[in-house]
């Protein structure tokens, strides 16, 4: 596999070359022993892992600012690097605005603010908190970090959802192909026989004679309804309501709630490691979390506001939890409130990656089993008449 590196040199001089390794932990070797230190690695074919020529990805964009940083070149320098190397037409559009503003005397906070499309509140506040402390690539390691983090949650969420979500699929599918081309030709073929059929038989049978004589009007219905859930699917996601869906579910609420606090957690404890103060993060989290959650989150900043401890306000408003609770008034006794919400999250989110584990392995199964039971049933009701016709010949 051939990948394109952008590397800095001994003497701090961006250089393009292509090398050929198995993969990315090897292409980074090479770089190590040719003393060149990668800020970005590319793979040639294009296999999923460059960059769309139209997107702009602020994690890559943090991540190789920071390397440039680390590396002590200046912040503009940096961009002006990275600049050089983009050839995605938005991205590029998105650093030469950044670089222009701050030729011009404006802060690096105050011109990413000014592109609130690109660069999230949260991202405008650690770095506006950075420049007070003049620490930028500790900001930026703690950003990736975060970003990190809620990437790998989200993405175990995804994979435990997507193996249940295909055996829906095929279940369903096989489900409706007998209902509707299986079921109506046995239809036709017992309707001819004049022989009295099991009850069931003749349910089933009934729906086959019916779907028969208005295939053309099912079918435009059952694609209209398809259509209508993934919209509605689409919608919940664009809102993200799947915190509240999920709050209805029995044995998965509790769950949530937890999943949702971790979040919160993570979220609230860098901005604070990042010096900003706890009433701002406060504001700052409120559109990352539920509708339920936000109500409960100003109340708590209200009463923060007017001289409540932190976690008091948190258990009257209920965003906390038995051990969390311990957590935050360690944190709160030693100063170091930021890396205790840290932790409480850290702790939760390992907690729940084997509650996923678990649930995933309790619900696979008996999807599975159910599907097989409504096939098998649909299959079973089809040949009864088949066994009753052999059994009067014998």
């Amino acid at each position: 596999m051939q990948f394109e590196v952008r590397a800095l040199t001994a003497d701090n001089q961006l250089q393009t070359l292509t090398l050929e390794a198995d993969d990315e932990f090897a292409a980074r070797k090479a770089c190590e022993a040719r003393r060149l230190r990668p800020v970005t690695l590319r793979v040639r074919s294009g296999s999923g892992k460059r960059r769309g020529r139209g997107s702009f990805s602020l994690v890559l964009f943090s991540q190789e600012l920071l390397s440039l940083l680390e590396a002590g070149l200046s912040l503009v320098e940096s961009l002006e690097a990275l600049v050089e190397k983009e050839s995605g037409l938005t991205a590029r559009g998105v650093m030469e605005s950044l670089i222009h503003r701050m030729r011009e005397g404006m802060k690096f906070s105050d011109a990413v603010g000014l592109q609130p499309e690109h660069f999230p509140p949260l991202y405008i506040g650690i770095v506006r908190a950075a420049e007070r402390t003049s620490d930028l690539p500790r900001a930026l390691a703690r950003f990736i970090d975060y970003q990190t983090r809620m990437e790998l949650v989200r993405g175990r969420l995804v994979s435990a959802a997507i193996y249940p979500a295909i055996l829906l699929t095929v279940g369903s599918s096989v489900a409706m192909f007998l209902m509707m081309y299986v079921v109506p030709k046995f239809a036709a073929v017992y309707k001819d026989s004049g022989r009295e059929l099991p009850l069931m038989s003749r349910l089933l049978l009934g729906w086959g004679d019916f779907i028969g004589a208005h295939l053309m009007i099912v079918l435009p219905a059952l694609l209209a309804l398809v259509v209508l859930v993934v919209v509605q699917i689409q919608r919940i996601n664009r809102e993200g309501r799947w915190a509240q869906i999920a709050a209805r579910i029995p044995g998965v609420a509790e769950r949530a709630q937890i999943l949702e606090i971790s979040r919160l957690y993570l979220t609230i404890g860098m901005l604070l490691e990042g010096g900003i103060p706890i009433v701002t993060a406060l504001d700052m989290v409120a559109g990352t979390v539920s509708a339920t959650s936000r109500a409960k989150l100003a109340a708590a900043r209200a009463a923060i506001s007017n001289g409540e401890p932190v976690s008091q306000a948190f258990e009257a408003h209920g965003l906390t939890t038995p051990i969390a609770l311990r957590m935050l008034r360690v944190g709160e006794r030693s100063g170091q409130m930021g890396a205790m919400l840290t932790r409480s999250a850290l702790f939760y989110e390992g907690e729940s990656s084997r509650w996923l584990e678990r649930f995933s392995k309790v619900v696979e199964p008996v999807m599975m089993a159910i599907i097989g039971l409504v096939v098998g049933l649909i299959v079973v009701l089809l040949y009864m008449p088949i066994f009753d016709l052999a059994g009067s010949i014998q």
